[in-house]
């Protein structure tokens, strides 16, 4: 700095330095951006691990924002969901986070409010391609596929998961297990006509050889392979396994109206070549649904009037009931107070004579026997009629109808013409 006269410190202390900053309190942190669309599952993927966004973007396209130690998740610039980065581990969402299963059993996740989706883990891969082949081809026609929400009053029916239907059944390892379902059915609108969907593993009636503490195919590999000698003490069952097809279930969710459409894998045609047949005939079945739930809450209407006649009936004779109650109790506590009366007139009269028979003694003797009837008096109370009809309850007073306001006589009874 010959020119200036200065040298660079010089010039730095006196320039520069009062227009520095203070370091930033943490350090840079380089970000990956990426785009992503939420799964079926209610996930997105980055780098071939998932992580979970709110259920209500399935389909949606939202925004990763990833760093080395975080993800987060963002939608129209709202960060909506944020993860710590994984690096090991399970890769999957919630429909492997499941309850232990067996070999040849369906996969139980922990969650309840999941797509509606039963696969084994084997074939869990297939069964969310054919999914989100699905869910992508209805939202392209418009309608949007998403889990029902709470209090809309949608339900779930029963899904046959067997692919030859037979009368009995031998899923699980004592043929009495139970398969996973979500608490909410997975559905899409075709204008105001809701439409449930289902995917599930159909299974298939296989032979299993008992083997050394635990069943295997009696076509696998290990049985084949083994000598005559070595099956001596091993027996064979049938049981209910996955087959790795799937079964498309389409129905109405709505309470009472029965109808229902499915399509499975076939060697003709699997299901992926399908869907477009599929999301055709649903889109045509509209009317017809939509007339069955007209239906439908025509007879509900009828179901609830009757039952509303009904509630009526019953409580009319509720009503009935007690007021009869009501007339009998009075007449019996009228009785009561007839006999009590009646009791009480005789004492009454035993107390006269005793006052008639006192005027004859002397007068030390008679004022000991004024005092005891004094106390015996005392004892035994009023005896006035109109005391003891004062404590009757007449029937208006112990019920009072609901349908006719003017008071009963008790049966036998004056009535106001007479």
């Amino acid at each position: 700095m010959r020119r200036l006269g200065v040298s660079r410190r010089q010039l730095f202390e006196t320039v520069e330095r009062a227009a520095l900053a203070s370091l930033p309190a943490q350090e840079y942190e380089f970000a990956d951006w990426r785009f992503a669309r939420v799964s079926m599952d209610y996930h997105v993927e980055f780098k071939t691990f998932f992580y979970s966004v709110p259920h209500a973007l399935i389909r949606q396209q939202v925004d990763i924002r990833a760093t080395a130690r975080m993800i987060e998740s963002f939608h129209r610039g709202k960060r909506i969901a944020v993860h710590q980065r994984r690096y090991g581990g399970p890769r999957y969402g919630h429909l492997r986070k499941s309850r232990a299963a067996k070999d040849g059993e369906f996969l139980r996740p922990y969650k309840r409010i999941l797509p509606d989706v039963i696969s084994s883990d084997a074939a869990l891969l297939r069964a969310l391609s054919i999914a989100n082949d699905l869910y992508v081809a209805l939202d392209r026609q418009g309608y949007r596929v998403h889990i029902a929400p709470a209090g809309e009053g949608h339900r779930r029916i029963p899904v046959q998961e067997q692919e030859v239907e037979r009368k009995d059944r031998k899923y699980g390892r004592y043929n009495s297990g139970s398969i996973w379902g979500p608490d909410r059915p997975t559905i899409f609108y075709i204008d105001t006509v809701p439409i449930g969907l289902a995917i599930t593993e159909m299974t298939e009636r296989v032979t299993m050889r008992y083997i050394n503490g635990d069943y295997h195919r009696e076509d696998s590999r290990l049985v084949r392979s083994m000598k005559a000698w070595q099956l001596t003490h091993s027996w064979t069952t049938e049981q209910d396994m996955p087959s790795g097809r799937f079964r498309i279930i389409a129905y109405s969710p709505k309470t009472g109206v029965d109808w229902s459409l499915s399509w499975q894998d076939t060697e003709a045609e699997p299901l992926a070549k399908a869907i477009p047949r599929i999301v055709e005939t649903l889109r045509a079945s509209r009317d017809r649904l939509q007339s069955l739930m007209a239906a439908e809450d025509e007879a509900e209407a009828r179901r609830k009037k009757e039952r509303e006649e009904e509630w009526e009936r019953y409580l009319q004779r509720e009503d009935e009931r007690k007021v009869a109650q009501a007339i009998k109790e009075s007449r019996q506590q009228l009785a009561e107070i007839i006999e009590s009366w009646g009791k009480a007139i005789i004492v009454e009269r035993f107390f006269s004579d005793v006052e008639q028979r006192m005027e004859g003694v002397d007068e030390a003797l008679r004022q000991h026997l004024e005092g005891r009837l004094k106390l015996a008096r005392q004892m035994m109370g009023s005896i006035d009629p109109l005391d003891f009809m004062a404590n009757w309850r007449a029937p208006d007073d112990r019920y009072r109808s609901r349908y006719d306001p003017s008071p009963q006589p008790p049966s036998g009874g004056p009535t106001k013409e007479q």
